[in-house]
């Protein structure tokens, strides 16, 4: 009932476009910080073709994505788990400091938080060279037992042809507004942990409701919590796993039918 509630609440502030939810509160305490190992992944990739995008699992719900014309995009950048290359645009969120830094590497060009420190919701809409990046608010609760309105993005990029989008910390099931802001999707990054996020047949709904063909699970601790998620979406989908942590996609390799595919890291 609270995550429905959550859900009527952000989306009823989207569709109003009102600025009335209070300001983020700030976080003192991290229950996820003892499960998040720091962890440098090191990309060497090739220079991407027409139509390919890269995307590299760098850990916990960071990932660095690469478009062909080079730009690259670091995804919940935060002081513990980074891309040892310095992104174009680091998009963040509010749940965690595992999700957020207030000192972001003064060489990104774009940091875009997924909440507004101001109060309401985060709007963003912008091109960086050959990606669009926006974002679809969404509610989180905040430590006190109650909700942060607009407290995290699920944030939407599109290049190369391909949109992915990348679920952040989310804590509810989506409404036909959400699924209408986001439109089509291509890849879906998704947090699997069950508990900090959103329960696992929750978040089953939303894989559901999104019908990627490609799923990266995400934000997932270790490999139990990894693999009570694949148990039960085995039963719904195709899972495989990539021996590397980095992939190349394009339109012609998407799955035909989804699937979940596994990278390596936590």
């Amino acid at each position: 009932m609270r995550a429905l509630m959550v859900a009527l609440v952000g989306l009823g502030m989207m569709a109003s476009g009102l600025a009335g939810a209070s300001p983020a509160a700030a976080q003192t305490s991290d229950p996820c910080m003892g499960l998040v190992s720091s962890r440098e992944v090191r990309v060497h990739r090739a220079a991407l073709g027409a139509g390919e995008i890269g995307i590299t699992f760098v850990g916990h719900a960071t990932f660095l994505l690469e478009s062909p014309g080079g730009i690259r995009i670091a995804t919940d950048y935060n002081d513990y788990v980074r891309p040892s290359v310095v992104p174009d645009i680091a998009t963040m969120n509010h749940a965690h400091s595992t999700h957020y830094t207030n000192n972001p590497d003064p060489g990104i060009p774009h940091v875009l938080k997924g909440w507004n420190p101001g109060g309401g919701a985060a709007r963003h809409d912008m091109g960086v060279g050959d990606v669009r990046v926006r974002n679809v608010p969404t509610s989180i609760r905040d430590f006190g037992g109650g909700t942060e309105r607009d407290g995290n993005s699920i944030f939407v990029f599109e290049m190369a042809g391909l949109c992915v989008a990348h679920l952040g910390h989310l804590h509810h099931t989506l409404l036909p507004g959400h699924l209408k802001l986001l439109g089509h999707v291509d890849v879906l990054l998704v947090p699997v942990d069950g508990s900090y996020t959103l329960d696992m047949e929750g978040m089953f709904e939303v894989m559901q409701s999104i019908n990627a063909p490609l799923m990266i699970p995400m934000h997932f601790f270790g490999q139990s919590t990894l693999n009570r998620f694949l148990n039960q979406a085995q039963k719904r989908w195709t899972v495989e796993w990539s021996p590397t942590a980095s992939i190349t996609v394009t339109r012609e390799t998407l799955p035909t039918s989804p699937k979940v595919l596994v990278l390596p890291g936590r």
